[in-house]
C-alpha cells in the first residue's frame, strides 16, 4: 500500500513537470489556432543553452535562465513575426509544413554542435529527497519541478485575466478582425504571444533537463508528452493544462507500478484514447461552434 502510495505522489508530481512541458503548446493553439510542431525541440534547446552557460559560468542551471529567458522570448518572437506569420490564413498545412522543417533545422544543428551523446543538467536537488513518512519521501527534483510548472500557469491564468497585453491576445485570439479595428496589431500580437510561450519552453527545459537527461532529437518525445496534456485537458486552458499534466503523469506510473515499466506509455495513450472518445475537446476544452 505504501508504495501504491508513493507511486501516487511522485504520479502527481511528474504531471506539474508534464504540465509546464505542455503549457506554451496548448497557449500557442488556443491564441493563433496553430500546432507548433517544433515545440519539443524549442524546449530541448533551452536545455543546451542553459548546458552551455551551467558549463561557461557555472551557474546553477535555474539561475541560468535569467539568460537563457530573454533569449528564448527573441526567438520566438522572431519565429512567429517573420516566418509563422507569413503562412497564417493559408489553410491548415503550410504552419505545419514550416512548424515541421523548423524541427528538422532545429534537431540537426543540435545534433552537428552538441553531437548525440546523452546529457543532463547537474543540481544537487538530483540526489536529495523530502521525508513524509518513515517510509514515504517526495524526490526533490520532481517537488521543485511540480511547484514551478504549478506557478508557471497559475501566473499565466493572472497575465491573461489582468494585464492589457493579456487582454490584447485574448482579443486577438477570439477576433483578430475585431481585434484589428479596435487598434490591436494582431501580427505582433502573435509574435508576443509565441515570445512568451517560449519562456514557458525555457522553464520546461530547465526542468526536463534537471530531471531527464536528453538528446538532439528528444524534441519529439516532448511534444507528444504535450499533445497528451493539451488533449486530455483541452487546448487553450491553463487550469485543463494543469489538470491533463496530473492525469498523464499518474496515468503513466499507475500503469507501471501494476504492470511494469513496459507499459508506462501505453496507460498514459489509453487515458488519452479515452478521453477523446468520451470528450473529444478535453476536460475543460469548448466545443467549436457550428457555422
Amino acid at each position: 500500500m505504501e508504495v501504491f502510495i508513493q507511486t501516487l505522489i511522485n504520479g502527481l508530481l511528474l504531471g506539474g513537470i508534464y504540465a509546464a512541458v505542455g503549457i506554451g503548446l496548448s497557449m500557442i493553439f488556443g491564441i493563433v489556432r496553430l500546432v507548433n510542431l517544433a515545440h519539443g525541440d524549442l524546449m530541448i534547446l533551452s536545455s543546451y543553452l542553459i548546458l552551455v552557460i551551467t558549463g561557461s559560468f557555472g551557474l546553477n542551471p535555474y539561475l541560468s535562465l535569467a539568460a537563457v529567458i530573454p533569449v528564448m522570448f527573441i526567438i520566438g518572437f522572431i519565429i512567429q513575426k517573420y516566418i509563422l506569420n507569413r503562412v497564417l490564413g493559408m489553410g491548415m498545412e503550410p504552419p505545419l509544413i514550416v512548424a515541421f522543417g523548423l524541427s528538422i533545422i532545429l534537431q540537426n544543428t543540435l545534433l552537428l554542435v552538441f553531437s548525440p551523446d546523452a546529457q543532463s543538467l547537474e543540481t544537487p536537488l538530483s540526489i536529495k529527497s523530502i521525508p513524509i513518512t518513515e517510509t514515504l519521501s517526495i524526490p526533490a527534483i520532481y517537488f521543485v519541478g511540480f511547484l514551478v510548472g504549478v506557478a508557471v500557469i497559475l501566473a499565466l491564468q493572472l497575465f491573461f485575466q489582468f494585464t492589457y497585453l493579456g487582454r490584447a491576445i485574448r482579443a486577438a485570439s477570439d477576433d483578430d478582425e475585431a481585434a484589428q479595428l479596435m487598434g490591436i496589431n494582431t501580427g505582433t500580437t502573435y509574435a508576443v504571444a509565441m515570445g512568451i510561450a517560449m519562456i514557458t519552453a525555457a522553464i520546461a527545459g530547465a526542468l526536463i533537463g534537471t530531471t531527464f537527461t536528453f538528446f538532439p532529437h528528444t524534441g519529439p518525445t516532448y511534444l507528444i508528452i504535450s499533445f497528451g496534456v493539451v488533449i486530455i485537458g483541452g487546448a487553450g486552458s491553463m487550469i485543463g493544462t494543469l489538470v491533463g499534466g496530473f492525469i498523464l503523469g499518474l496515468a503513466q506510473l499507475v500503469g507501471s507500478h501494476f504492470f511494469g515499466s513496459g507499459y508506462q506509455l501505453l496507460f498514459g495513450y489509453l487515458i488519452l484514447f479515452i478521453v477523446l472518445v468520451i470528450r473529444p475537446q478535453g476536460i475543460f476544452g469548448r466545443k467549436e461552434r457550428a457555422a
